[in-house]
Parts: C-alpha cells; sequence; structure tokens
C-alpha cells in the first residue's frame, strides 16, 4: 500500500508518496496536466491511497485518479489546520503531512459529494449568487428613491433616473438567468424520490427540497441525528457557550433554533400569568442602576477606570 499526499495549486502540485512503513519513497512538483499525474502514480503498482485538501480542484483530480485505481480522499481544510499546526510551512511540508497523516488514518475527512449531483449543486449555488445580486440592485434603486424622498425612480436628477434604469435592467436580466437555471435542474431532481418526500413536508417548496437534498447528498453520511444537527448549524458551537450573551444589536453567529424558542416561550408562560411581563421593581426613592451607570459613563469616569483596567495598571 503507498500514500500520497497532493498539496494542489492552480498550476502545480506537490506530492508526497510514503510507504507502506512510513519511508518516503518519492516526493515532487508535478504540473496539473493528467497525462503526467498518471505517469506519477503509474510507477507505484498496487494498492494506492491519496489525499488532498477540500479546495475548489477537486473535481477534476478524483476524475483522473479513481478510475486509475488511486483511491482519493478530501481532506477538511479547517480541521486539517487544527491537527496540523506547524510554524514553517511549504509545499513539501504540507504534502509530507498529508500522507503521514492519511498513512495512520487521522485524516479528517469532508464529504465527496456524488458524481451526478456535482452539476445540480453547483447550478443551484451559481443561482443563489444570482439572486444576491439581484436583490442588491433592487435595494440600490430602493436607496436612490430614499436618497430625494420622491415616490419613484422618474422624479430623481437625469443621472440619477440614469442610474435606476441601469439597475432595473440589470434586474430583469437576473430574473431571466435565475429562471434558466432552475428549468436546467427541475427536469433532472422533481421526480426524485428524496424530493418528493420532502415536499410532502409543510413550508418546505421546490426550490429548498431541490437545497436540501443537493447539499446534504446523503443522508446516511451522518452517524448520528446529533451529526446533522451540528452540520445544520442548529446547536452552539463550544466558543458560544464559553461566550457571553451578545448585545441586542449584535447578530448571533449562530442562527437559534424554532424548538429552543417555542421551548422557552412555554417555560415563560408556565411560570408567568398571560400577558405578563418580567420587570424589574424599584422600591420608593431607589435609584435605578442603569440609570446610574449612564451617568458614570457620561462623565467619563466609567470609562478611565475601564482603561486602566483593561491595561493592567
Amino acid at each position: 500500500m503507498f500514500y500520497s499526499g497532493i498539496d494542489q495549486h492552480k498550476a502545480a502540485s506537490v506530492i508526497t508518496t510514503l510507504a507502506a512503513d512510513g519511508q518516503r519513497v518519492a516526493q515532487a512538483t508535478v504540473p496539473n496536466q493528467r497525462a503526467v499525474l498518471l505517469r506519477y502514480f503509474a510507477q507505484f503498482p498496487g494498492a494506492h491511497k491519496a489525499v488532498v485538501e477540500s479546495t475548489g480542484r477537486w473535481y477534476w483530480l478524483r476524475d483522473l485518479l479513481v478510475p486509475a485505481g488511486v483511491e482519493l480522499e478530501l481532506a477538511h481544510a479547517k480541521l486539517l489546520k487544527a491537527i496540523a499546526y506547524a510554524k514553517v510551512k511549504t509545499d513539501a511540508i504540507d504534502a509530507d503531512t498529508l500522507a503521514q497523516l492519511l498513512r495512520v488514518g487521522l485524516i479528517p475527512h469532508a464529504h465527496m459529494i456524488a458524481d451526478a449531483l456535482r452539476g445540480p449543486r453547483d447550478v443551484l449555488r451559481a443561482r443563489l449568487e444570482l439572486v444576491t445580486r439581484r436583490v442588491r440592485c433592487e435595494h440600490s434603486v430602493g436607496a436612490m428613491v430614499e436618497k430625494f424622498n420622491v415616490p419613484d425612480v422618474g422624479q430623481p436628477p437625469p443621472l440619477y433616473q440614469l442610474q435606476a434604469r441601469l439597475q432595473a435592467a440589470q434586474v430583469d436580466l437576473l430574473d431571466a438567468q435565475v429562471k434558466e437555471l432552475e428549468q436546467a435542474i427541475q427536469g433532472q431532481l422533481i421526480e426524485d424520490a428524496a424530493v418528493q418526500r420532502l415536499l410532502w413536508i409543510p413550508g418546505i417548496g421546490r426550490l429548498l427540497a431541490f437545497t436540501l437534498y443537493l447539499e446534504i447528498d446523503d443522508i446516511r453520511r451522518f452517524p448520528t441525528v446529533r451529526h446533522f444537527w451540528s452540520y445544520c448549524r442548529l446547536v452552539p458551537g463550544a466558543d458560544d457557550l464559553r461566550r457571553p450573551a451578545p448585545a441586542q444589536d449584535q447578530p448571533r453567529r449562530q442562527p437559534v433554533p424554532e424548538a429552543r424558542v417555542q421551548s422557552r416561550r412555554r417555560a415563560r408562560r408556565a411560570v408567568l400569568p398571560r400577558g405578563a411581563a418580567v420587570v424589574p421593581t424599584l422600591e420608593a426613592g431607589e435609584a435605578d442602576p442603569r440609570r446610574a451607570r449612564v451617568g458614570r459613563e457620561r462623565t467619563g469616569e466609567e470609562r478611565l477606570r475601564r482603561a486602566d483596567a483593561g491595561c493592567g495598571f
């Protein structure tokens, strides 16, 4: 068995190959040409495993190596950095580290989507990008109307009307492109049994069903339900558990699942009567500590005290 770590770049790749006992048998910088790569791997007869990081260039590499008998694995780039941190990083060191981790079975795997679903998933992601651009154009027109406080785009000065016409034309173009992308994948996906099951769920429409089906791929790749919830970002991360709650004007890093919101509401209704609110009460003559704190900050005393504490004085 041979183990190869591939540090892939745009024009060339650095490959380190190890034998089963861990000895390096080859290391080379190979141009990203199919014939040259096949010649490199052909010099190692027998079973062969290779690993590459999950960048945007692994599609063609898998299509090239798997038919040649090389089992290619995809490494999770972010988790790989946590495992194989090094002060000195070169392409050769990265390739050697990938090969060593592959040989001992410590590669953090990233999911390889099925070949048949690659195109539809990328088309759906391209559609999302076009929708984002369309919304940006619509917001630009709305901001222009608000800037001059007029009811429509025909009343601002001529140069702004020109901008509004160009933005509207771009919106129409993006609308047509979005519909074209949707029609390109609908015939392939709408009859799929998994998509049909998703469409039976209330609140899930055609495009959402396509998105769930293509992004999740095979649900069996998650060993437990907990792993699936974590993949969907429906549970707080380790950092969120230690970090204090953000202020009201700061967005949360992770979405709060609806189940947690409903459970909090049910718990509140169980303790308080309907319509009651949790409002702190003050005794007669007692000063509100929040107002006192605002007053201190206005005088600058609180800010100076915090600055001194932060500097360690």
